[in-house]
């Protein structure tokens, strides 16, 4: 008798744990319906968490992805290539989306972007008057704002927690980065020119750009620091700024962007091009506002400061 009492409070004992771990569990989940306000100030009510997301650009599907929802995307845009499930995944379009696929994908939440929402205004109604809950994350321009967007998309689709698990954790790798960075002697800071397009038409960013913070942070010097946001340079100005380092961001669809450079007519004096300082970042890595950023910062303070970072 003593033992069946024994195993009836251990049994009891095993139960209440499983219960409050139910409760626990259950406590932590987010609480719908939640009502976020968009990047075009549009309060939007989401009932319940979302099972069907169409994601608009590739920055929203590489941070629903991240949050571990990656099963729940049934729509991407025609320029999405990461994570590689993404290839398998229906394309909605690209600059112009496909309307109709996309109300006929019948999912519970869009994920639209500020960068082209003005755009597509009769295209997204569209999608609100067929009843989807349409969300437009905001175009972050800095590395706070790529936390907002995280936390937009974490509160929109259930997963606010862990949206702010991956922002903490982004916020340590790069402060790991910034200590190290605290070693370049104020002599041997570089002065940096980003292109993120080949001649003849080559923009830069200026202040006002993630990648500049991404320059300050590896201490840096952006070349074109002067000018705000993302800009078209013209080839006398960069000349005449003569870049310690270049970085280009397009080699994903140029042949050779470093001997692009290199060879240009006039551009043998600066002194990048003299110390062979001349380097490719994939695109991805340094322009698309998500987790990926992280890898992107790492692989510019590589280039610049090899003897710093690359140990």
């Amino acid at each position: 008798m003593v033992l069946t009492a024994g195993m009836m409070v251990g049994c009891s004992g095993t139960a209440d744990e499983g219960k409050g771990k139910q409760q626990t569990n259950q406590a932590t989940q987010q609480a719908f319906p939640v009502t976020i306000k968009d990047a075009t100030g549009e309060k939007v009510t989401i009932e319940e968490k979302p099972k069907k997301i169409v994601t608009l650009i590739p920055s929203n599907t590489e941070v629903v992805f991240a949050l571990g929802l990656g099963n729940k995307v049934i729509g991407v845009s025609d320029n999405d290539n990461y994570p590689e499930e993404t290839k398998d995944i229906e394309k909605v379009g690209g600059m112009e989306m496909n309307t109709e696929l996309i109300v006929s994908l019948k999912p519970d939440l869009v994920l639209a972007h500020a960068s082209s929402a003005h755009n597509s205004k009769e295209g997204l109604q569209q999608l609100k008057d067929a009843g989807i809950d349409v969300l437009v994350v905001n175009d972050a321009q800095s590395f706070n704002e790529v936390y907002k967007s995280i936390d937009m998309i974490g509160m929109a689709t259930g997963e606010q927690a862990k949206a702010k698990d991956i922002i903490t954790d982004m916020k340590t790798k790069l402060k790991v980065i910034s200590e190290k960075a605290k070693s370049v002697k104020e002599s041997e800071r570089k002065t940096v020119l980003v292109e993120v397009s080949p001649s003849p038409d080559i923009y830069t960013p200026g202040k006002n750009t993630f990648m500049n913070e991404m320059l300050v942070m590896i201490s840096a010097d952006n070349a074109a620091a002067d000018v705000d946001g993302w800009a078209k340079m013209d080839e006398e100005s960069m000349i005449a700024a003569n870049p310690d380092v270049i970085i280009t961001t397009y080699g994903y669809y140029t042949k050779d962007p470093v001997s692009g450079v290199t060879g240009r007519k006039g551009w043998q004096d600066v002194t990048a091009v003299k110390n062979a300082q001349v380097f490719d970042v994939h695109s991805d890595l340094v322009t698309r506002s998500g987790p990926r950023l992280i890898e992107g910062v790492e692989e510019l303070a590589k280039s610049i400061y090899p003897n710093v970072f690359d140990n």
